[in-house]
């Protein structure tokens, strides 16, 4: 990986950074990595520690979730992707991304040694909260359920119920709120689980499922490209709030996250990048 100026920007990650001090001398004033002065923000040895590379932050993706992430010719874009890249050059780190499954996000960022954290459109839950600790939300979303536009026996009219069948085969991704939103409002569905969203998509495209179930901005967007023969029969306002997840032995990376999305809340890039991607 490309190795590039280590130093924190301060003063976004001073809060961080002095955290990670503790027991040491106070924060402020030792020389930075370009050799300036007392003052400036503190060295590479300090933002190192918080990240497995020193100088590089690595999120851990399942880039298969559009507008939030994908694979694009290669190159990772979505809400998500640039706002990981927002926050890298507000601490002023390099942005890595790693591909994992979505449901392996969350135990890989509790093992360790593959991601510094989890960025692909995660939903805050309880059972998440106690395996990891979540930065500030960034984003709210929903759930909803889309169908064949050749489906009759499945429509807005009846949904609710006629979901709830156990003749009616239903695809999400495994380890989603879909799932769980799938598993507790449609018990009697059978619910078949795929590690891509695209993938539960294609199984309804294919015949293999009658209806897919997840977050209501990533089925508009599956909606508005690749699978425009479906629509949408059912939303639900869950409420749900995306955030990062970080590993609960390193709350120093978590403050300097929040002290970065703070920062670009405030100055209007979070609400810019949400407009470029949604739109």
């Amino acid at each position: 990986m490309k190795n590039i100026k280590t130093m924190l920007k301060a003063p976004v990650a001073l809060a961080a950074t002095c955290a990670l001090a503790l027991g040491l001398a106070a924060c402020g004033g030792a020389p930075a990595a370009d050799g300036s002065g007392a003052g400036s923000a503190p060295a590479a040895a300090d933002s190192g520690s918080m990240t497995l590379e020193e100088g590089t932050i690595t999120f851990a993706t399942s880039p298969d979730y559009p507008p939030f992430e994908n694979l694009v010719d290669g190159e990772y874009v979505g809400l998500d992707m640039d706002l990981g890249r927002a926050i890298a050059e507000e601490l002023g780190l390099e942005c890595e991304y790693t591909n994992i499954d979505f449901d392996g996000i969350v135990p890989a960022i509790v093992a360790g040694g593959q991601a510094d954290a989890g960025l692909s459109g995660i939903s805050v839950t309880p059972e998440r909260e106690e395996e990891v600790d979540f930065s500030t939300p960034y984003y709210i979303d929903n759930q909803a359920v889309a169908v064949m536009n050749s489906n009759t026996e499945l429509t807005e009219e009846n949904a609710a119920e006629a979901l709830n069948s156990d003749t009616v085969t239903i695809a999400v991704q495994s380890g989603s709120t879909g799932a769980d939103f799938a598993g507790e409002n449609f018990p009697n569905a059978k619910i078949v689980t795929f590690p891509n969203f695209t993938d539960a998509f294609a199984a309804v495209q294919a015949g293999q499922a009658d209806a897919v179930c997840g977050n209501l901005a990533v089925v508009q967007q599956m909606l508005s490209g690749a699978y425009t023969d479906q629509h949408t029969i059912l939303t639900s306002a869950t409420g749900e709030e995306y955030a990062i997840a970080v590993s609960k032995d390193n709350p120093e990376l978590l403050e300097a996250i929040n002290g970065a999305i703070e920062t670009l809340q405030e100055d209007g890039t979070l609400d810019s990048l949400i407009a470029a991607n949604m739109g």
